[in-house]
């Protein structure tokens, strides 16, 4: 079989069209391990904030939660700590990380969620548009630059990751949490 191979083409074949499955995994598999090789590769967790994508560094986060049901809200704390959450019997602060950054208010919608920040000393989750999943990335797509942003956030990017006409800012969630910004939370 060829590569122009459509598999709808297959789909009353059903044998058939398992082994161009497999044959396309096989060589997916095989692309991949080539570019292993060649280099380290680099993991991170995508999202979407203000309309723009991002990333953070898999080791910077812990989990990824939906908006809890309900938040129970801190006095005289500024406006983007949106309050506790109770989770699984510990408390978290919710931060609106849009709101921090001076960005505006993120809006709920169903794909809002929550990024628990990986961080020994500071508990956080920050609320965030969307989240998209793992990205992975050659270390030789990584640069220096980080792009201007609509969030406002450029003192807290680590770089950027580029793939072809793509830029991924990097988003270091240790400097924002670690910022005399964040910890000067009373309003």
């Amino acid at each position: 079989m060829t590569d122009g191979v459509s598999l709808k083409s297959l789909r009353d074949r059903p044998f058939e069209l398992l082994a161009e499955l497999e044959r396309r995994g096989r060589a997916l598999s095989a692309q991949v391990a080539q570019e292993n090789a060649s280099g380290r590769e680099w993991v991170g967790v995508a999202l979407r904030m203000a309309g723009e994508l991002y990333l953070v560094a898999r080791e910077e986060t812990r989990e990824v939660l939906g908006m809890p049901a309900s938040l129970t809200r801190v006095p005289g704390a500024k406006s983007w700590i949106k309050g506790l959450a109770n989770v699984r019997g510990q408390l978290l602060p919710i931060v609106d990380l849009r709101q921090f950054l001076g960005s505006g208010i993120t809006p709920m919608t169903r794909n809002t969620r929550i990024l628990v920040v990986n961080h020994r000393e500071i508990p956080a989750g920050l609320v965030v548009d969307e989240v998209l999943g793992f990205r992975r990335f050659a270390e030789g797509e990584f640069s220096g630059d980080a792009p201007p942003t609509v969030a406002r956030c450029e003192r807290y990017l680590a770089g950027s990751f580029r793939r072809g006409a793509e830029q991924w800012p990097v988003l270091s969630l240790r400097q924002i949490l670690e910022s005399t910004a964040f910890s000067e939370a009373a309003a």
